[in-house]
């Protein structure tokens, strides 16, 4: 990833999973958990969005809101989230521009085959637009419990 903490985070207006344009500047004066997964539906990323609906009131609580971004389709996140009874706004980046500024369309591999895709990645945005935390390479066990509590030691 090439941006750093402290840094003021790329502006974006994306599509959300019912075609409402949707930009970062929607939500100055709040917090934003800002986490980036490769693919609608599949495991790891369906345990990451339940994890951060399940946390979304608490969350909301601190002045603070959730978007997803993934280069599925508008279609795909509405199937994902009514599939999974999901609380979480999801934004579809199809030609990867965000996904690019923020540095996490990368060269990946799997059973020695090289392609691009998306490094699973989250930051925690200050409501003045700063970059306040950064986390790479993500697992998602317990992620969202750390991201909650750094949200809190923010406040």
């Amino acid at each position: 990833m090439n941006l750093k903490i402290g840094n003021k985070a790329p502006e974006f207006c994306l599509n959300d999973q019912n075609g409402q344009q949707i930009c970062l500047k929607d939500y100055q004066g709040r917090w934003v958990i800002l986490y980036f997964y490769p693919k609608d539906n599949t495991s790891g990323c369906t345990k990451e969005a339940l994890a951060f609906t399940e946390e979304l009131d608490a969350i909301q609580k601190l002045n603070a809101e959730v978007i997803g971004i993934s280069p599925d389709s508008e279609k795909s996140h509405g199937n994902f989230i009514s599939k999974h009874n999901l609380k979480v706004t999801l934004l579809s980046d199809p030609d990867t521009t965000v996904l690019q500024s923020y540095g996490v369309w990368q060269k990946k591999k799997m059973y020695g085959r090289e392609y691009w895709g998306v490094v699973r990645s989250t930051l925690l945005i200050s409501p003045t637009g700063n970059i306040e935390k950064i986390w790479e390479k993500v697992k998602v066990g317990g992620h969202v419990e750390e991201v909650v509590c750094s949200l809190k030691d923010n406040q």
